[in-house]
């Protein structure tokens, strides 16, 4: 993404053509965001207009141009990156769009052996060619397995106490983190620490979804949908410390560890 980059260009646009008998019309050409899988690299230096027509994609999994609304095909996903080291020229992401993404993951570094197997990989003859493993239909039934892994009442609980936990002016959070937190999460982290919960429980062979599931997935849900305060910037606390500490005490709570 860059900051010239329009909402047509990655929706598409009507384009005026020549018909066979010799017509002129427009037709409608759809842009990259036609696509199952989208990667919206530096997505932070895209204007604001075109993050909003981003975010009707990623939420209503459609695009409207002209006034007409396009259905996106399923299954649709989005990866997005940020640079955290160069903020110049950049359009900070609206809460609203941020609480669209499932997950913030972190990439650091890799580590020495990843690195020198990057170099061997990367300079050596040609790179290896791509093959398709699964079709759209297939990715789609995964999905619906995921979905249908059954999880526990005291599970749904704790997803919720978890996530309310993280709203300072609520009652239920603690006392040291009102003045640490701005905004806490929305209902759409529980949902998505519920789905995320479902998935590793389903990766790692489990028939339901277990306590440490979802303690797995709360610190990539949770911490981008949890806004500090300068008092805890100035401490060098981040919502990532912050998520950990809520995970651990609301566990000690709940299995009297």
């Amino acid at each position: 993404f860059t900051p010239d980059l329009m909402p047509m260009d990655i929706t598409g646009t009507d384009i005026l053509q020549e018909t066979a008998d010799g017509r002129r019309e427009f037709e409608f050409v759809k842009g990259p965001v036609f696509a199952n899988i989208i990667l919206a690299d530096e997505i932070n230096r895209a204007p604001s207009k075109t993050q909003a027509a981003m975010l009707e994609a990623m939420q209503e999994h459609r695009v409207t141009v002209v006034g007409r609304p396009y259905n996106l095909e399923p299954p649709f996903f989005v990866l997005a990156t940020q640079n955290p080291v160069e903020q110049e020229g950049t359009y900070p992401l609206p809460e609203a769009q941020l609480d669209r993404f499932m997950f913030l993951i972190n990439v650091d570094y890799p580590s020495r052996q990843e690195e020198i197997d990057i170099a061997r990989t990367t300079t050596g003859g040609a790179l290896p060619t791509l093959e398709h493993v699964l079709d759209s239909e297939s990715v789609q039934k995964f999905q619906e397995l995921v979905r249908r892994v059954p999880v526990p009442h005291h599970i749904y609980e704790f997803a919720v106490d978890l996530v309310r936990r993280t709203r300072p002016k609520v009652d239920e959070s603690p006392d040291w983190l009102k003045p640490l937190v701005s905004w806490g999460a929305g209902p759409r982290a529980v949902q998505y620490l519920v789905l995320g919960a479902k998935a590793r429980a389903a990766l790692t062979g489990s028939y339901m979804v277990r306590l440490e599931d979802v303690m797995d997935v709360a610190e990539p849900v949770l911490s981008h949908r949890v806004l500090t305060t300068f008092n805890a910037e100035s401490e060098g606390i981040t919502s990532s410390k912050i998520v950990a500490r809520l995970v651990e005490e609301l566990n000690a709570e709940t299995t009297g560890a």
